[in-house]
C-alpha cells in the first residue's frame, strides 16, 4: 500500500502522466507550445503520441509546433462526476487544429452556453497548480 494522501493532494487535478511516447510533448508544454507528432517518412499529424504510424508503420518521427488555431469541432458541458480540482460547469471540447489534427482540451473564458460547433478558438496555457500547467483553449481574439 502506498502512503495515504494529504487532503491538499486530493483536491489538486490529476497529475499528467508522462512515458517514453508522450515525453516530448510534456517538455513543449513546459516550454510555452503544443507539440504534435509527425512520421518522419509520410509526413501525416497524429495526437496522441504513439510508436508506429497508423498509416505507414514507420517507427521513425518528429515533431511540428502547432500554431494554437482551431475551431470547436464537437464539445461536451462537464457536469458531473465532480473532480479534484476542476470547477463544474467546465467545457471538454475536441479542436480542430489548422494543421489538420484534432486535439481534445478545456476550453476557458467562455460559458458553457456560448459554445458552438466551429467556433474559433486559440491556444493558451493555464497553471492549474505550481506543479500543472496545462495546455487549453479559448475563443479566439479573430473571432
Amino acid at each position: 500500500m502506498g502512503e495515504p494522501r494529504s487532503a491538499d493532494a486530493m483536491r489538486l487535478r490529476p497529475r499528467r502522466v508522462v512515458n517514453g511516447d508522450n515525453q516530448f510533448f510534456w517538455d513543449g508544454v513546459d516550454d510555452g507550445q503544443l507539440l504534435i507528432q509527425r512520421c518522419a517518412d509520410c509526413q501525416r499529424l497524429r495526437h496522441p503520441a504513439r510508436p508506429m504510424c497508423p498509416h505507414c508503420q514507420s517507427t521513425r518521427w518528429d515533431a511540428v509546433a502547432a500554431s494554437g488555431d482551431g475551431t470547436v469541432f464537437s464539445y461536451v458541458v462537464h457536469h458531473h462526476p465532480p473532480l479534484p480540482g476542476v470547477t463544474v460547469p467546465h467545457v471538454v471540447a475536441t479542436i480542430d487544429l489548422s494543421e489538420g489534427t484534432r486535439y481534445v482540451a478545456q476550453l476557458v473564458d467562455v460559458e458553457p452556453a456560448d459554445v458552438s460547433i466551429g467556433m474559433p478558438v486559440e491556444l493558451t496555457f493555464v497553471e492549474f497548480d505550481p506543479d500543472l500547467t496545462l495546455p487549453v483553449f479559448r475563443p479566439a481574439a479573430r473571432a
